[in-house]
């Protein structure tokens, strides 16, 4: 089933809604007093809007398959929660919420019990709740729908921005960030301003485990990477990954076989993304042992890797890998084999190789300053807009449309189908 923007953008706030009613109801009652237990200062809990869409949109395929749609709602929120509680860490260095003191917990931000909760409620969602809640969406006339989801758009993002600038205490900054626009500026900042206040005092009496430290306390080492470390481990991992793979398919397979993400250059933009994340989020846990590590790399990269191939077949109309004929499959989108080897990279990786990597881009910083990273993103970003344009293109000549639009007749002529095969050997058109 295919969704429009509207039912898509109607069920996040929805389930968004539905979330904090139930959040702030159980806090209030187990406190005795009212807590609002959203991030947002509005009466939403975005996480649960935003675990409620990647259930729609990536477990459609598995709606009559109860076990497997009830695991993989159960991997995917619980994914979505650990990263978010890592995230949210990052921000301040606090924890927003501790299961600490739950049996069969991990990391404190992820334990047994909510699991199969968010599993139970995943099948549910995908399987009732959607359709109950487009139905009485349905009800109301296309201009209400329009300027209802469009308003909520609106307040969102303020929202957030208020909240992420209460966080970061950049109150008094708000005119350099908001250059571009002098009246966004002026309503931004008096919003703002008036805020803040609410939200920063709001979340941390809705967290008590986000208390305040000394302004003297250390900062934890090794706690972030910049957004140009973490470009330049993005452009890295998305070589070495695609170096890895090639190789790999040359000793088992015994053929060479492109198994690059882009039309430019050997990059695996899959590898670079999970390099990237799994730096971010893990590498803070260097020091716990491997077998952390390992099981970690291993349950979240298999749930990436299924929601990559989930979103690659839905924007691109093509399957980038098969592991149907792989026993301990899922839905032929990951393997328990592959998994394990997530896992192992993951270990390779956080211990032994990300240090060395670490020193080469700071070294390359101080010697090339912006300059080359301007250069190296500029091209990137073009080599990715130029690869989903010929995969598109290329998607939509097998379906037999003519090239219309002057980009379609570019991409025909630079991109024919003979040298797309080259370059994604793998592609496999999919069956509607």
């Amino acid at each position: 089933m295919e969704y429009t923007f509207y039912e898509i953008a109607i069920l996040f706030f929805a389930y968004s809604f539905i979330a904090w009613l139930a959040e702030t109801s159980v806090a209030t009652i187990k406190v005795k007093n009212f807590r609002n237990r959203g991030f947002a200062s509005g009466p939403f809990c975005f996480i649960y809007g935003v675990t409620g869409i990647f259930l729609t949109v990536f477990l459609q395929e598995l709606r009559n398959d109860t076990l497997f749609l009830f695991l993989g709602s159960m991997a995917v929120a619980t994914a979505i929660e650990w990263y978010t509680g890592k995230l949210l860490e990052s921000m301040k260095q606090k924890k927003w919420w501790d299961y600490s003191d739950k049996r069969w917990n991990f990391d404190g931000y992820i334990c047994l019990q909510y699991s199969i909760l968010w599993g139970l409620l995943g099948c549910f969602a995908v399987r009732y709740g959607n359709a109950i809640l487009l139905h009485l969406f349905e009800l109301f006339p296309n201009v209400v729908k329009e300027v209802v989801v469009w308003g909520l758009l609106a307040i969102g993002m303020i929202d957030i921005m208020g909240s992420l600038i209460s966080i970061y205490h950049l109150e008094q900054k708000i005119p350099s960030v908001f250059r571009w626009s002098q009246k966004l500026q002026t309503w931004t900042y008096r919003f703002a301003a008036r805020l803040s206040g609410h939200i920063e005092s709001r979340i941390q009496n809705s967290y008590p485990s986000m208390t305040k430290q000394d302004a003297d306390e250390q900062e934890i080492e090794g706690k972030a990477c910049s957004l140009e470390q973490l470009f330049w481990l993005f452009v890295i991992g998305a070589f070495l990954g695609d170096i890895v793979e090639t190789l790999f398919c040359r000793a088992t397979a015994g053929v060479w076989m492109s198994r690059s993400s882009v039309v430019w250059g050997p990059f695996s933009v899959v590898w670079g993304l999970a390099i990237a994340l799994v730096t971010a989020l893990l590498y803070k846990d260097r020091e716990k042992q491997d077998s952390h590590i390992f099981w970690v790399g291993t349950f979240w990269g298999g749930a990436y890797e299924y929601i990559c191939s989930v979103f690659t077949e839905l924007i691109f109309g093509k399957v980038f890998w098969d592991y149907s004929e792989m026993p301990f499959n899922l839905g032929g989108r990951i393997n328990l084999l592959y998994c394990f080897f997530w896992g192992i990279a993951a270990v390779v990786w956080i211990k032994g190789l990300y240090p060395i990597m670490a020193q080469f881009i700071d070294t390359l910083l101080k010697k090339t300053g912006h300059a080359l990273t301007g250069l190296a993103f500029v091209f990137m970003v073009l080599n990715l807009c130029v690869s989903m344009m010929a995969l598109v293109r290329y998607d939509t000549r097998a379906n037999g449309q003519e090239a219309v639009f002057k980009w379609e007749q570019s991409m025909d002529s630079h991109f024919d189908d003979e040298r797309m095969r080259r370059i994604y050997p793998n592609a496999i058109e999919t069956v509607n």
